[in-house]
This record gives C-alpha cells, structure tokens and sequence, in this order.
C-alpha cells in the first residue's frame, strides 16, 4: 500500500529531524536506539521504527493539514512539519501543559536552527480542551494522527476527518488505517496493521 516515494520522503523527514532536541538531558544519549524513550508525565518519545509505520500508513501529502493528537514531545509534528511542507499545516494537541511547553521550546530550537525553514509547514502545539478529543474547531483534518491508545474507535474525532481523509490509531492494541468514505460516520474503510502498545488515549 506504501509507495517507493513515501518510503523515501519518510526517511528523508527523519534525516531531517534530530531526536535529541525533544528529549530529557537524561535521555539524549539514548536517541539513536529503536526505543520508546520517557519524556516525563508517564510519556513517551516513541519508538522510531512504530513513528516510521504510523507516517507511512497516514502518508501525509504536501499542503495538506495534519492533527497530531499526543504530541508529546513534538518530535512527530516536526516530522510532519517536513511532510506537508511550507503549504501544510500541522496542529499538535497534548494533554500535559509541561509537554505543550517543552514541545513548542524544542520545535522553535529545530525550526531556528533549519537550513530551510522555509520549506517546513507551520506547526502549532495547543493544550488539549478538557473534556473533548482533538481539536473540533479546527477540523476537517486531511490526515489525523492518533499517538495514544482508545479502547474504541472515537466517533468524535471520524467526525474530524475531512471527506476521503485518513486517520491513524491504535485501538485495543492494534493500529488501524481509517479512510472516511462518506458523510457518514459509519462510512469508513478500515484496515488493519499490526500490534503496538501505547499510552491511553484520555479525555478529561
């Protein structure tokens, strides 16, 4: 389902985006290996392999917008940043306000210091809105990405998606590929790829 040219315009965006710079001090030494790796508040800057597999699944096109929902450390939204280039849009949405802080500092640091700032997308990193999923006010979304585990499919953030838009999300345990199809909400194509495991998904 993954073309060639996905493949390589994710390992370029990784090329492009250093770990390090949204990491703990503690934990810098550590962002060159295939692991999660803590960011504080019970978070964690994921593994970059499963970052690697949920980017090629939503494969973000240039100029679209892009939710990321569990921003975390903001790493992920910098690597879409690249992908949907100076046209896109990404909206990062993280629930701990410290992470909102850190993120933002990190992402302003890796922007500041980009040879070609001008061809990554604007980002924006929000405090979640307790109570709610995403960022309905915002939305349709071209492409959401869900960086924490629902027990369920969430009806509210399909409601997000934008006609023939793409979500990707771990629910139970198991990522999943949701291309809405049709106004409705039952209108969906969902596939199935593989096991992972996640932080919950929480709205308070």
């Amino acid at each position: 389902m993954t073309s060639d040219a996905t493949h390589d315009r994710i390992a370029e965006a990784f090329a492009r985006v250093p770990r390090e710079p949204f990491l703990p001090v503690t934990e810098r030494q550590n962002a060159s290996g295939n692991v999660p790796l803590p960011i504080g508040h019970g978070q964690t800057n994921s593994q970059p392999s499963t970052v690697a597999d949920m980017l090629r699944l939503l494969d973000p096109q240039p100029g679209e917008t892009v939710l990321d929902l569990g921003s975390g450390s903001g790493w992920t939204s910098m690597l879409l940043a690249v992908l949907v280039g100076p046209a896109g849009r990404v909206l990062g949405v993280e629930r701990h306000p410290e992470l909102v802080e850190t993120s933002r500092a990190a992402i302003d640091a890796v922007t500041a210091d980009s040879a070609d700032r001008e061809a990554l997308a604007e980002v924006a990193i929000h405090a979640a809105v307790p109570g709610a999923l995403g960022l309905p006010a915002e939305a349709p979304f071209d492409r959401i990405l869900v960086s924490a585990g629902a027990e369920s499919l969430p009806a509210e953030l399909v409601d997000q998606l934008a006609l023939g838009a793409t979500m990707v999300i771990p629910v139970a345990g198991e990522m999943l590929r949701v291309v809405r199809d049709g106004p409705g909400a039952d209108e969906l194509a969902i596939t199935r790829h593989g096991w992972y495991r996640f932080v919950p998904l929480i709205s308070e």
